[in-house]
């Protein structure tokens, strides 16, 4: 395509060169400047022939594009991302099934307050909500991710560029994080940009919470016998200030699943991810003060028995990032709208000035490590077998990330596992409840470490959901260990229907050789169905710069850990 600003540039027939014209950049390219400007490192997408122009200004970035096999997987990729590093995931994805591919992803991240960055193209201005029946036209393509962004947003103008980016990265930087779709019409996309990559603009900083609501707060935790901590995934760059003031308090503390690693293993006020439990929820009930901190109170972390029997008796004070979600669930007797790390630091500040009163003296640790017996004491075999799984990856490779899917592994490690850091354990059982994501989101955390580790958990339903982005691991050399755990089915819905007196229909479905298709991909793959067998493929999967796929069948690994069938 030629535009007037680049004509003339190899001067005139007489050899007499002319000065090198200013070339003004498209609104594509001027996009991948800004984004630059950002610190966007990574771009993950399709190329089609809608979004082509904004990969023109690429090959001369500094970013580096992913291709996965599916939008689907683009957004889980951008999600693990952003998990890992706290920055927003960003995708160039293609109009129409470009968007609704990518849908599930956005929804999963939204569910889970994930920043997310999702650049689209959209039919032509004149074309938009015309109905004629153009390539990839849907009605209104911005209505149908409005509910599933912070904001979804048509870009008209190439001039409004630097303010929607800067918007979408002001959502990010200092409110609740969660996907931004940008759609570019095609003939905004090629249109003159001048003047719009100045560079990043400046961003908000996070709201530290009103003086008078943390007064309140700490007089109340001051004057408590029981306090209690629930941190949430709003909370994961808090760790310091949150053991800080849990060590101040005594309090007990119960983490999210998006929450493991706030406390570090075995920390002696820890009581893990165990609020559906009954002994967690009595240490709950027993509390007098509550503080509740960057958690939704929701179902998937407080009730995944659907039983309805969490409750808090105490005064509750709850901190977020969120105003409105502070209202949501359990109405608050202190509500601090506020980022959790600066809230948490001016709280501990202002309990440093108060004179404590002993607490309980079965409060704290001992009324923790109570808890911790009882639950342990609860565990049936298949969960006792599944902690060994863990204790085997936690010995060989203690600083691994574990990215999970909806699997049996990831069900019971969401209540037996500890992870060494915060951003260690993530997975799509909370929330929103996919499946399919585990790999894709495994390679997204995989290219946001260094060295470290990365384990996707993942069940062989789920990972036949993905299974062709083991070709975008190998092609992009991303070095992930896929541990497969095989029970020939979804066999967690088989025993909820068999519990319901339903015949299991649609459950047992066909299983391919994995280990071949794995190999076929490029990948190394290995069967391993006793612990020792699986620290030793571990150990050698780490080693290796290429994916490797280790797989577990479930009731073999369970008579040779627990002696006997599940």
């Amino acid at each position: 395509m030629n535009y007037p600003e680049t004509a003339s540039l190899f001067g005139h027939a007489d050899g007499h060169h002319q000065p090198r014209p200013m070339i003004t950049q498209t609104c594509g390219e001027a996009l991948v400047t800004l984004l630059e400007h950002y610190g966007v490192e990574l771009v993950f997408g399709i190329p089609g022939v809608h979004t082509v122009e904004l990969y023109r200004g690429l090959a001369g970035s500094t970013m580096r594009h992913v291709t996965p096999r599916h939008e689907q997987g683009a957004g889980f990729m951008a999600d693990g991302y952003a998990r890992v590093t706290g920055k927003p995931g960003v995708c160039f994805i293609i109009t129409g099934p470009g968007m609704t591919n990518i849908a599930t992803a956005m929804a999963q991240a939204y569910a889970d307050s994930i920043p997310m960055l999702v650049i689209s193209s959209v039919n032509a201005t004149r074309q938009l909500g015309g109905g004629t029946g153009r390539l990839h036209e849907l009605p209104s393509q911005r209505g149908v991710f409005a509910g599933l962004t912070a904001f979804s947003h048509t870009l008209l103008n190439a001039d409004e560029l630097p303010q929607v980016l800067a918007r979408a990265f002001a959502v990010f930087a200092s409110e609740r994080p969660r996907p931004v779709h940008i759609e570019i019409p095609l003939d905004v996309i090629v249109a003159p940009a001048r003047g719009t990559t100045s560079g990043a603009r400046v961003l908000p900083a996070k709201a530290a919470g009103a003086p008078a609501a943390l007064d309140a707060a700490a007089a109340l935790l001051a004057g408590a016998q029981r306090p209690l901590i629930l941190a949430g995934g709003g909370a994961v760059e808090a760790a310091p200030e949150l053991r800080a003031l849990a060590e101040r308090l005594q309090a007990p503390v119960a983490l999210t699943i998006n929450a493991k690693g706030l406390l570090p293993r075995s920390h002696a006020l820890s009581i893990g991810s165990t609020q559906s439990l009954p002994a967690t929820r009595e240490v709950v009930c027993e509390s007098d003060v509550v503080l509740a901190v960057g958690t939704e109170l929701g179902e998937t972390d407080y009730d995944v028995v659907f039983d309805g029997g969490f409750v808090i008796n105490g005064k509750l004070i709850r901190i977020d990032i969120d105003g409105q979600q502070v209202m949501r669930n359990f109405p608050p007797d202190v509500a601090i709208a506020a980022d959790a790390k600066l809230a948490l630091a001016a709280l501990d500040a202002r309990l440093a000035t108060y004179p404590l009163p002993p607490r309980d003296a079965g409060w704290g640790a001992p009324r923790v490590s109570a808890a911790r017996a009882a639950i342990n004491a609860g565990y049936d075999a298949p969960i006792r077998s599944q902690a060994t799984l863990f204790d085997t990856i936690s010995d060989t490779l203690p600083d691994a990330v574990i990215v999970g899917d909806s699997t049996r592994p990831v069900y019971a490690g969401n209540f037996v596992f500890e992870a060494s850091a915060p951003r260690s354990w993530f997975n799509s059982s909370t929330g929103y409840g996919t499946l399919g994501y585990g790999l894709p989101a495994a390679i997204g955390a995989r290219l946001a470490t260094d060295n470290r580790p990365v384990i996707c958990l993942i069940g062989d339903g789920g990972l036949q959901f993905t299974l062709p982005e083991l070709a975008s691991a190998v092609e992009a050399a991303v070095p992930v260990i896929v541990l497969l755990w095989n029970n020939r089915g979804y066999a967690e819905i088989r025993k909820y229907m068999v519990e319901r007196d339903i015949e299991p229909i649609g459950v047992d479905i066909y299983t391919p050789d994995f280990l071949a298709l794995a190999r076929g991909f490029g990948c190394c793959a290995a069967m391993a169905e006793t612990p020792a067998l699986l620290a030793n493929e571990l150990k050698q999967a780490a080693a290796r710069r290429v994916p490797t796929l280790i797989e577990i069948d479930e009731q073999k690994w369970f008579d040779n850990v627990s002696g006997g069938p599940a």
